[in-house]
């Protein structure tokens, strides 16, 4: 199922691609194009600018496709360009040669709307029949010499934060490979509990308990983790990781909750380290708590963390050490705008692509790190955009705070998210 938005699909244009563009675009200088490209509402860098040859606009492929999680091949010999694409277990393969007008797509031939030529060492192909095949949809805005691309759908992890107000949404599970129970934190005297104003075991409705929405999660083989969630914001959270007692309590109050309560895994959720502390102390403190807790967990618990982005203000959190220790990261690119703005005002697209080249930059496992989304920030006509990001920078998946927010415009955002992405 592809999205379909107002005024960000017209009519499908003939795009050339070459193939020897550059890997998308971790740092570097690009040329200014005089065309753009969007990719799901983010612009794609090129190290060669795109141009128009007798009504034919042209990019480098290798960029694209790759951002699109397209295999790309060439061969010299031949002059055949070759494509590929894995989608829910099924693989298109599309065989492209310079000069001829005819394709082969999975072994059928395919008469393309103008032939692949070869300019400058670059083999350029037409996307019109290429796209039909893969999926994407392409618009043209002539006012702004703009390429607009929408990405297909694509499998990918998917964890949502099952907080206390997430009960009326609690059949979205099933649509997760995860769920992150908000149930539990370390204090403000350093103690873990599942007590709390703000972070409790909820109370039963009816036959409905928290076992029993961990339980059936399991059931489903949709992995129920703990989320513990501590702050920093006087100085309490260092205090835990740097005292030997508090360490060791904390570690033994959260391994005896998620053999209790029948959890598979851990997401600590450690806000504010260093902002006025020691960047590099406070970094070493985290490490060594996150290997002890990995240590005590019973065996196969899956451990994660979620972190705030390195464009932040939060330096505390030293990512590549924490990705070597943990399953995975969560990458919480949000709360860019300023404090005050209004809930549904998308966080900036420019800023969580930053977030995540420079978590991979840190050197964080594409397939370890997961992009969180706030959909309280996001519209359906936004969430898309972030969602292209993961798959354009091929990352493990989304995780969504929170899972009661999914139904914030109805069923809009749910579709919105169903459109992009489906659990793995």
């Amino acid at each position: 199922m592809l999205i379909k938005r107002a005024g960000k699909i017209a009519a499908v244009t003939v795009i050339a691609l070459s193939i020897l563009g550059s890997t998308p675009n971790i740092g570097g200088a690009y040329a200014a194009p005089a065309i753009s490209v969007q990719l799901d509402d983010v612009p794609l860098k090129f190290d060669a600018a795109p141009r128009v040859d007798k009504g034919v606009t042209y990019v480098p492929f290798r960029t694209v496709g790759e951002a699109l999680g397209i295999d790309i091949t060439w061969n010299s010999k031949s002059q055949t360009v070759k494509a590929t694409n894995t989608v829910k277990g099924q693989t298109t393969e599309v065989l492209l040669q310079v000069g001829s007008t005819t394709a082969t797509v999975n072994g059928n031939k395919v008469t393309l709307a103008a032939a692949p030529v070869q300019r400058e060492g670059r083999v350029l192909i037409p996307l019109s029949s290429f796209s039909n095949q893969f999926g994407v949809q392409v618009s043209w805005n002539q006012a702004t010499k703009t390429v607009s691309l929408v990405s297909p759908q694509r499998e990918m992890h998917l964890r949502a934060f099952y907080a206390l107000q997430s009960f009326q949404e609690k059949d979205l599970i099933t649509s997760m490979n995860s769920v992150a129970f908000g149930w539990s934190r370390i204090d403000r005297e350093g103690q873990f509990t599942l007590q709390g104003d703000e972070y409790r075991l909820p109370a039963a409705a009816g036959d409905i308990t928290p076992q029993s929405i961990v339980a059936d999660a399991a059931d489903q083989q949709i992995q129920p983790q703990l989320m513990v969630y501590a702050l920093d914001g006087n100085g309490e959270l260092t205090k835990v990781l740097s005292d030997k007692s508090l360490r060791q309590k904390s570690i033994e109050g959260i391994t005896a909750a998620v053999t209790e309560h029948a959890f598979d895994g851990v997401v600590l959720d450690f806000e504010g380290l260093g902002f006025k502390l020691d960047v590099v102390e406070q970094q070493k403190l985290l490490n060594a708590y996150v290997k002890q807790l990995k240590s005590s967990l019973p065996q196969d618990t899956a451990l994660s963390l979620a972190v705030p982005p390195l464009n932040s203000a939060y330096k505390g959190y030293d990512y590549k050490t924490l990705a070597s220790i943990a399953d995975d990261l969560i990458i919480m690119a949000y709360q860019y705008n300023p404090v005050g703005t209004k809930s549904q005002v998308p966080e900036p697209n420019s800023l969580v692509d930053q977030a995540i080249q420079l978590a991979i930059q840190a050197g964080v496992p594409k397939s370890k790190l997961l992009l969180g989304i706030s959909l309280s920030s996001e519209m359906p006509s936004s969430v898309d955009d972030k969602l292209g990001l993961a798959k354009r920078y091929d990352l493990k998946g989304a995780a969504f705070w929170r899972l009661g927010l999914f139904r914030s415009y109805n069923t809009k955002m749910e579709d919105a998210v169903n459109a992009s992405v489906i659990k793995e």
